[in-house]
């Protein structure tokens, strides 16, 4: 696969970066991307051994949101962040999940990770039978059986990336890479509306939208792949596990499917930073970021809170002035 020469260069910077903090004994393990197995895909490296260094990528295709693995991870831990990952940090730091002191925060300004999804649709052909996929500034370069072809990025690009607010990191040690911006222009000449998927579900009536929701839940596993990928859902025994009393049947109805995100998406406000880790590890493709985008948008709306914006603010939903009391029971 073909990287960007910026990617070459934020990729070599990384590795020297990482390298020096386990030589100078400043960390104790590097979090990172190194190949996935399938084609066009990486997977999270976690390592002591300055041997695996080499192993580090840097490309379009580095989703995942590394910050899950903090709260069980002990000791000094250099962490690769984009501008979403960077956020989760905060929020976990937010509610006295890790420590800052224990962290090491590499930055790559995120120019946007192409969903291969979108690619495969686009090209009507299986990722296997790809040859190769490269960003070249607005553009992708999608080359099967030796012909090349080309695609606004922002018709390859996750939802959640076309929506980022904050490309790059809010806090960080170490920024790999010039500060990235996201204007609309660079996302296809100023053409692409913002959460079309959410906007639909608001223009529908309430009946609409509940059928929707019924279809779509009912195709719902309970796998809870969306809560374990989540940097959010930290809680050491979730609600759907208690007995005492009993929140939810085991099996998995739309009934019991629907409240469990309801729920669920209700505990992560002020605390979500729209990073789309849920919906894109979903093995059903159930769109739930149109849930959390929502409840995201909403806090902004009524309290002016982004997640993970400033580590030192007190966390949204556990802090309350003395002076709120009065209007809270009016």
């Amino acid at each position: 696969m073909i990287l960007m020469n910026s990617n070459n260069k934020i990729q070599q910077k990384l590795r020297h970066e990482a390298g020096a903090l386990l030589e100078q004994d400043k960390v104790d393990r590097i979090i990172g991307f190194e190949p996935g197995s399938l084609k066009f895909t990486t997977t999270p490296l976690i390592t002591t051994d300055k041997g695996d260094l080499d192993r580090l990528v840097i490309n379009p295709f580095i989703v995942n949101n590394l910050a899950v693995f903090l709260p069980d991870l002990k000791g000094r831990i250099a962490i690769v962040s984009k501008g979403c990952d960077s956020r989760s940090i905060v929020s976990l730091i937010q509610d006295n999940k890790i420590s800052r002191d224990d962290l090491v925060i590499l930055g790559i300004p995120c120019p946007g990770m192409i969903e291969l999804r979108k690619v495969e649709k686009l090209t009507g052909k299986d990722r296997d039978e790809l040859d190769d996929v490269a960003r070249q500034g607005d553009t992708v370069i999608v080359s099967v059986d030796g012909k090349a072809s080309e695609f606004p990025i922002s018709e390859v690009l996750f939802d959640n990336c076309l929506a980022c607010e904050f490309p790059t990191p809010q806090d960080y040690d170490i920024l790999l890479g010039e500060p990235a911006a996201m204007s609309q222009e660079s996302r296809g000449g100023g053409l692409w509306t913002p959460d079309s998927r959410l906007q639909t579900l608001k223009g529908i009536s309430p009946q609409e939208r509940w059928e929707f929701w019924r279809r779509e839940f009912r195709r719902c596993i309970r796998c809870y792949a969306c809560r374990n990928i989540c940097p959010s859902c930290f809680c050491q025994r979730c609600f759907v596990e208690e007995s005492e009393p009993q929140w939810l049947m085991p099996v998995p109805r739309w009934q019991e499917n629907l409240m469990f995100q309801a729920i669920r998406t209700i505990h992560l406000a002020g605390r979500c930073t729209d990073c789309g880790e849920c919906e894109r590890s979903c093995p059903v493709n159930i769109p739930l970021r149109s849930l959390t985008r929502e409840m995201y948008d909403l806090v902004d709306e009524l309290f002016h809170f982004k997640a993970g914006m400033d580590k030192d603010a007190p966390p949204l939903m556990t802090h309350y002035e003395q002076e709120e009391a009065e209007d809270l029971i009016r």
